[in-house]
Formats: C-alpha cells, sequence, structure tokens
C-alpha cells in the first residue's frame, strides 16, 4: 500500500513540475529577430541561446512525461490487480454461498395469493345536532 501512496506523490509532484516547465516553455518569447545594428554572427549566436535554452526544457518536459507515463502504467496495473483480486474473491464468496444452501426440493409456492376479503370498518352513525328544547 505504501508503493500507491509514494507514486499518487510522485505523480502529484511530477504533474506539478510539467505545468512549471510549460509556463517556462510559454514564457520564452520567440525566437529573436534579426537586428539589422548587429552583424549576423551576434544574430546567430543570440538565435543559438535561445533554441539551447527552449531545447533544454523541451528534453526535460519529455522526460518528466515519459516518467509520469511509467507512474501511470504501475498506478493502472495495480489497479488491473486489485480488480481481479475482487474478481476471484467474489467468485469464492458466491461458490461458497452456492455450496452452503442445501440441496432439498423447493417448496412450491402458490401460483396466486388467495385474495382475502378486506374488512369492513364498522359504520359509524351520523352525527346530530342535539335539539334544542324550547
Amino acid at each position: 500500500m505504501l508503493t500507491e501512496v509514494k507514486i499518487s506523490n510522485n505523480l502529484y509532484d511530477m504533474k506539478q513540475k510539467i505545468d512549471q516547465i510549460e509556463r517556462e516553455l510559454k514564457g520564452f518569447v520567440d525566437s529573436p529577430e534579426h537586428m539589422p545594428e548587429l552583424i549576423d554572427s551576434s544574430n546567430l549566436l543570440r538565435k543559438n541561446e535561445f533554441l539551447i535554452s527552449t531545447d533544454q526544457k523541451k528534453t526535460e518536459l519529455i522526460s518528466l512525461y515519459s516518467t509520469y507515463a511509467k507512474s501511470m502504467e504501475l498506478l493502472l496495473n495495480s489497479l488491473f490487480e486489485i480488480q481481479n483480486e475482487l474478481k476471484t474473491v467474489l467468485q469464492d464468496q458466491s461458490s461458497l454461498i452456492s455450496s452452503s444452501k442445501p440441496k432439498s426440493k423447493p417448496k412450491s409456492k402458490p401460483k396466486s395469493k388467495p385474495k382475502s376479503k378486506p374488512k369492513s370498518k364498522p359504520k359509524s352513525k351520523p352525527k346530530s345536532k342535539p335539539k334544542s328544547r324550547k
């Protein structure tokens, strides 16, 4: 059970790191444009630095996604194992229930229940107002 807790904590941490890296990648400004006042080699250096930093982040992101996917597979496998164990337990219990029932002839039940007459309520006399004496 501890491994599942560790896996779920690791998944949460990995998901947080993935979100952080994705935010960092979005934070990068688009590829630097050529500045006419700089020479070509400095423009190429700036472009190269930009590509290196974005490639490092993308590589880190891919690595985290890979680790995240493997952890998810482990979690799924453990869920399937639990499901199979539950099926086995249910099958064992149902076989125990069916084997514990006595094998006697079932009592024949009447096809329809006899209808009993509803009990009649005693009729009550209508209440009358007492007559006033004159």
